[in-house]
């Protein structure tokens, strides 16, 4: 069939316009890839051609309460290979391997894996000193490349160790306060980022690009690295005399909730954490052991029967025969036959379980438990340290004539130290129950700004000022005249209460296995510091009194020196028992002629003479000063001065 010129004419028309509509469409779109997607497509084939080599950000540090560092940052640099650009992988494999402590073959083995982009050059090559980072750079080897990196550094050894924690290999936080403010302390890294084809090569024309890690925040505890040290120091003792299984302590601001210092035994390096059994570094003892507290949870008794009016301590009296007997069981006091008659005061000063346990009854098992648990026994405290467990106490449906009566004197409840020191912190700061904390501020490390700070943070009143001033009394007065006298520090007021508990074993209570403890505070008109120590089975005497509560005088006395809190004059006088050294005040000898002297001194004190002449000049301890009777006199002697 023969086609006519004109259909001709139009199918080619046709054609024609369809050619010319796909080319418009076709230039639309590669001009909508090119202007309209431009940028975004570019972007993703960049994404496709950047490598980046990591620079590890600078973590945070983590200062005591007066700015001192105890773990910051030292440099260390990390070496990173990139495979494609390295011209001489024999040459460079041989000039590195002395350096980094690693074989040839395996150095050549990682600079010509073909897989990878960046490889580490590790062990050898990682958090490296700077002297051999720097013979490295020397070398100016293709390829080869020194990424600053930095690694943790705990310049005080095992100081505070259980409360800092420790860094892994890559900084990360393991336990302890690096692990709980992981997020904060690390920062942000940043990298070193270059442009390369599909075989890692450089791209002609592209250059590095950097970006600056964001370093993590200080963060400043309400530790005091002295406080910390003096504790640390007395529990090292305590564990070479005693040869006890193990120790902590707790010091405090009653006030606030501040935690000032805390330890356990045993210790760790943190930097050698590796050479430790795990539940060595993974137990923070203060907040995580859990035992019958004994004799110091009286204080919580007493407080609560002076609350609600149940006792008076100075007119109430109390006949105690050695034992009680309360449903069907016999409940027996630490003294053998007894203390006989005596007042309630006496019964605390004594610690007379008897007389507790009649404070108990008083209250009635709905009342005792309600302060209990007011006093924040049977919960967490809410510090703010990883690891903190809850203590157990009787579901008051539980709760018996027996559970009442040893409750009221410290057996049959678990609690934790860290309650303790909080729950005697509330009963004679005023009746305030502080939540405890460790961390203090946080800090912007560039501009030394203070970013974030926590305040005390009040949870309840529990008993009124009144009755916190008579427990405050009734504690000083356990320290002065009863089981607590061995944390007596002269010139202070100190309160106090010793604690005995029985450790249970294969679910009886051991006849030989103790934990000992006492808690003090001073000075008992103004606490400013309270300290716990716990010492586990100590050998030979396993008295609260005898064991714990003179290395809480130690810690308390010498922390009240370094805090320059200045000394009381109205203090309670120790009462001595046979075979105790009175302390005596030194006489001001000064201007005494030497027939003078031994009458002056009463037998007090014995002399030791230096210099010539028939008038003391001077003399050491100065005038004032309280020492042991019997203690010597350094006097010097002279010419008497010209009138």
């Amino acid at each position: 069939m023969k086609v006519s010129n004109v259909t001709l004419r139009r199918r080619l028309l046709w054609s024609l316009l369809f050619i010319c509509v796909l080319f418009t469409a076709l230039m639309a779109r590669l001009a909508y890839v090119q202007f309209g997607q431009g940028k975004e497509l570019s972007a993703k084939a960049e994404d496709l051609w950047r490598r980046n080599l990591p620079f590890t950000a600078k973590r945070g540090e983590i200062l005591d309460r007066n700015g001192t560092a105890l773990a910051y940052n030292i440099s260390s640099p990390t070496v990173w290979a990139i495979p494609v650009q390295i011209k001489e992988p024999e040459k460079t494999a041989a000039a590195l391997s002395p350096l980094l402590g690693m074989s040839q073959e395996s150095l050549l083995k990682k600079i010509t894996k073909k897989k990878s982009m960046n490889e580490k050059l590790q062990p050898g090559g990682r958090k490296m000193t700077m002297e051999l980072a720097q013979k490295i750079r020397d070398l100016n080897l293709p390829g080869i490349i020194v990424a600053e990196d930095n690694k943790r550094y705990y310049p005080y050894g095992d100081l505070a160790a259980h409360i800092l924690g420790f860094t892994g290999i890559d900084n990360q936080g393991i336990t302890g306060i690096e692990l709980k403010y992981e997020d904060r302390l690390k920062g942000l890294n940043g990298n070193i980022s270059y442009l390369s084809d599909a075989g890692g090569r450089l791209m002609p024309g592209s250059s590095e690009k950097y970006a600056e890690p964001k370093d993590g925040l200080n963060l400043e505890l309400t530790l005091d690295k002295s406080i910390q040290s003096i504790m640390e120091r007395e529990l090292d003792q305590a564990m070479v005399q005693t040869q006890a299984r193990a120790s902590w302590s707790i010091a405090m601001n009653p006030k606030t909730g501040e935690i000032l210092a805390m330890a356990s035994r045993p210790g760790y390096e943190p930097a050698k954490y590796q050479e430790y059994p795990s539940e060595v570094y993974n137990r923070n003892l203060p907040i995580w052991m859990t035992y019958e507290p004994g004799s110091t949870f009286k204080i919580i008794t007493l407080a609560a029967a002076l609350e609600e009016n149940k006792v008076d301590l100075e007119h109430d009296t109390f006949f105690d025969p050695g034992y009680v007997k309360v449903g069907g069981a016999t409940l027996r006091c630490w003294k053998k036959g007894g203390h006989g008659s005596e007042t309630f005061l006496e019964v605390v000063e004594n610690s007379c379980n008897p007389g507790f346990v009649a404070l108990g009854q008083r209250l009635g098992k709905e009342s005792l438990f309600k302060y209990i648990r007011d006093f924040g026994f049977g919960s967490k405290t809410g510090i703010d340290l990883n690891g903190e467990e809850n203590g157990i106490l009787f579901k008051l449906s539980q709760v018996g004539p027996v559970e009442l009566a040893t409750t009221s004197f410290g057996q049959g409840v678990s609690v934790t130290p860290i309650q303790q020191v909080a729950a005697v912190s509330a009963a004679i700061n005023g009746g305030y129950l502080y939540k405890p904390y460790i961390s203090k501020a946080w800090i912007n490390s560039d501009t030394n700004t203070i970013v974030e700070e926590n305040k005390p943070e009040l949870i309840r009143q529990v008993i009124s000022e009144e009755t916190s001033l008579k427990v405050r009394e009734a504690l000083e007065s356990v320290v002065a005249k009863g089981t607590g006298r061995p944390a007596f520090i002269d010139g202070y007021r100190v309160g106090g209460k010793t604690g005995t508990a029985q450790i249970v074993v294969n679910g009886r209570y051991s006849a030989t296995e103790h934990i000992v403890s006492f808690i003090g505070f001073a000075p008992a008109d103004d606490p400013q510091i309270i300290v716990y120590t716990a010492v586990d089975n100590p050998k030979g005497v396993q008295f609260g009194g005898v064991v714990a509560a003179p290395i809480v005088q130690n810690i308390i006395e010498d922390s009240l020196h370094y805090m320059k809190v200045p000394e009381r004059q109205d203090q309670l006088s120790k009462e001595y028992k046979y075979g105790e050294t009175p302390i005596v005040t030194v006489p001001d000898l000064v201007g005494a002629s030497v027939q003078d002297l031994y009458e002056e001194l009463n037998m007090n004190f014995m002399l030791s003479k230096s210099g010539s002449g028939t008038t003391v000049v001077s003399q050491a301890p100065k005038p004032g000063s309280r020492v042991e009777q019997g203690s010597t006199i350094r006097i010097y002697m002279g010419d008497a001065p010209s009138k």
